[in-house]
């Protein structure tokens, strides 16, 4: 084996080594990667050839020039020539697939494909196969787009129109996509209510896409019954769904005043779409999902048609998927991974998608196995749960040939990919209603995504200079922000062309909340820049690595957690004392776990009822995990509470004199003991 081809290997095996020390291969190990060893032989090489090839052609005035140009792109800038040299295959494939998408974006645009047209093409193509699949049950493309018909035909009837919503709020069935897709033919937008929401939160994301009717599972009545208890839902008519295995079954009666959907269903007459489709109508609003953004309550994300096909359609494009591969979803569906990414190889590209109703570790690769599936989904939470699972032969006793998503740690990446047996990995970053979105097509542990590093101009994601600690983005003399260089640890931001797809910013159904994620006159007067709100470091070779999360929102079981509503409901339930929550770091475990600190000198809060309450108001992931009481909160010198200090200090009891609660797995938050402290700190707490 040649020294070069060597190299490959030691620098993953040098990057294996080092991830937990860098953070999972920032630039910084490539730096320190042999790298002028690497780039004199690389430069000598190209100094040659282009001697060479001067000394053959002296005579002509072009080669001549070019001789000159070459080498004084190596004296000026040899850290470009290197990285321009060891990316160019990659860059060329890369350049290959982004055109494909974007043809096939320009395409559908142009001639106002909506997303149910394209269903509708692809259901008429292949009318017998297997559309989705979930457990003993499945849909063909026929069946699939006959029910979205139904749907249709039965809500034209009720008088939507285009431009009205209605709110969807069911768990993962094999319907789901069915039922937006048919409000999606009338033109009716259709808001993905997290089936985890209670409360407050819930009536909220109703409330906000001012929604005409309420589509709900039958499982999730009681959610239901409690809003209406309280009087905190809205007259809206509600349309019940109850899968006929449970009609009849004790907690799935037919909620007073509901409309039996599926009993209606059965005699309704089908709507077909008109043959004819209106340029204007790849670029309507489609759906509401929903994410916390930086602070609040959820906020409604608008994604288009057009948004819808670049989301799910770049995936399969860039990872050179195909509509042969058999997908494993076991994501929500309402959710953009599991509802648009997943669910979208088969609305546009005729795949099968297998859907789960909420994943399991254990029976992960026995579906893969069962189903014969190629392609899996994941986020990194998920993959963490599947490390975790004792090992058994039957976990490589699969036929993935590919599994992509967000969020798969670069420290257990290796471990992941060798356990069970996957042959590439395809990294996903981007943000529901945002346009900085990477992807890594090459397996580079770690990476998030990439640019070419002449690629800024044709795809304007850039990386700005800002305080580590507060977030807030670094100015030069003249205003203007300041471009990172590679290894230097930055915000994330993409620039806003409404014209592109790839980089259009729809916002939310709020436009008050729209603006507030936008960056204006970043650096010429007039520019706007969307702010993802993730730090990520740059590295020589243009790919991207995730730092952390800037502002008040923090990850925790895969979701989003904003600080500021659930110190809304603490504050409340503890007598409007001071209260902050922030997300703190556990060994061996992805994400930041939630923690409150709050205000209590003389330790008068309920544990029990505060348990209780939060119980109630908030879904598991943003129940914080710690409740730290004291006799005041550190505050900056404009009265800001402190909310980094108490951050660093986190849970250690051995050096806080705090009393501090642990949610024990009975949903109580009893006094943390020293046996659970060090279950947490060895990675053992089963978290």
């Amino acid at each position: 084996m040649s020294e070069n081809e060597k190299r490959p290997d030691l620098e993953d095996q040098y990057l294996d080594q080092n991830q937990e020390k860098a953070g999972g291969g920032k630039m910084e190990i490539l730096l320190e990667l042999n790298l002028k060893q690497k780039l004199a032989t690389r430069l000598g090489t190209i100094l040659l050839a282009t001697v060479i090839f001067g000394g053959f052609c002296w005579d002509n005035a072009l080669a001549s020039l070019t001789l000159g140009a070459v080498v004084a792109l190596l004296l000026r800038n040899p850290t470009f020539v290197y990285a321009l040299v060891m990316t160019t295959s990659r860059d060329l494939m890369a350049f290959q697939r982004f055109v494909a998408l974007n043809i096939y974006l320009l395409r559908k645009d142009r001639g106002g494909f909506t997303v149910a047209r394209c269903f509708q093409e692809q259901a008429r193509r292949r009318p017998k196969k297997t559309c989705f699949l979930m457990d003993d049950r499945r849909l063909s493309f026929a069946e699939a787009l006959e029910f979205s018909q139904k749907i249709a035909g039965y809500f034209n009837d009720r008088g939507l129109e285009k431009g009205d919503c209605v709110a969807l709020l069911m768990e993962t069935r094999l319907e789901y996509p069915c039922i937006w897709l048919g409000l999606s033919q009338l033109g009716v937008i259709t808001a993905l209510i997290n089936s985890n929401l209670r409360g407050e939160s819930l009536r909220h994301s109703i409330k906000v896409a001012n929604a005409k009717a309420l589509i709900v599972g039958s499982e999730l009545l009681d959610v239901l019954r409690s809003l209406r208890e309280k009087e905190q839902l809205d007259e809206v008519p509600i349309y019940q769904y109850t899968d006929d295995e449970v009609r009849g079954v004790a907690g799935h009666d037919l909620l007073p005043g509901a409309v039996d959907l599926v009993t209606a269903l059965k005699t309704q007459k089908k709507l077909e779409l008109p043959s004819a489709a209106c340029p204007e109508e790849a670029r309507s609003k489609l759906l509401y999902v929903y994410t916390s953004g930086t602070t609040g309550l959820p906020k409604a994300a608008v994604i288009t048609n057009l948004r819808f096909l670049f989301m799910s359609a770049g995936s399969y494009y860039m990872l050179r998927m195909s509509s042969d591969d058999v997908v494993y979803d076991p994501l929500p569906l309402y959710h953009t991974a599991g509802g648009i990414v997943g669910v979208g190889n088969a609305i546009l590209n005729g795949s099968t998608v297998v859907l789960r109703k909420k994943f399991s570790a254990r029976n992960f690769w026995l579906d893969c196995n069962r189903y014969n599936c190629t392609v899996a989904q994941y986020i990194g939470e998920l993959c963490r749960y599947l490390l975790a699972t004792s090992y058994t032969p039957d976990q490589q006793k699969h036929n993935l040939r590919l599994m992509y998503g967000n969020g798969l740690r670069p420290q257990i990446w290796s471990q992941f990919v060798r356990r069970f047996g996957i042959p590439h990995i395809g990294e996903i970053y981007g943000a529901t209603e945002g346009n900085s979105n990477l992807i890594n097509i090459t397996n580079r542990v770690g990476a998030i995504g990439f640019v070419p590093v002449y690629g800024s101009s044709f795809y304007p994601v850039q990386v700005l200079r800002c305080d580590e600690y507060t977030g807030e983005l670094l100015k030069d003399s003249k205003g203007h922000c300041i471009s990172c260089q590679p290894g230097q640890a930055g915000l994330l931001v993409g620039k806003v062309d409404a014209r592109r797809a790839v980089s259009a910013f729809h916002g939310y159904a709020d436009k008050g909340a729209s603006e507030q994620k936008l960056l204006r006159n970043v650096f010429t007067s007039g520019d706007v820049f969307f702010n993802s709100g993730d730090m990520v470091v740059r590295d020589i070779l243009g790919y991207f690595y995730f730092k952390d999360r800037t502002g008040d929102t923090f990850r925790w079981r895969g979701e989003n957690v904003a600080t500021q509503e659930v110190e809304a409901i603490i504050t409340n339930c503890v007598g409007l004392e001071d209260c902050v929550v922030y997300g703190v770091q556990i060994p061996h475990v992805e994400g930041k776990a939630g923690m409150a600190a709050i205000v209590d000198p003389e330790r008068k809060v309920d544990m029990e009822y505060l348990s209780v309450v939060l119980r109630g108001s908030l879904p598991p992931y943003a129940r914080p995990l710690f409740i730290r009481l004291l006799d005041e909160i550190p505050r900056t010198a404009t009265f800001k509470l402190k909310k980094r200090e108490l951050a660093k200090e986190a849970y250690d009891i051995g050096q806080l004199s705090d009393p501090i609660y642990y949610l024990n797995q009975d949903g109580i938050y009893r006094l943390l003991s020293q046996e659970q402290h060090e279950l947490l700190r060895s990675g053992k707490a089963g978290l």
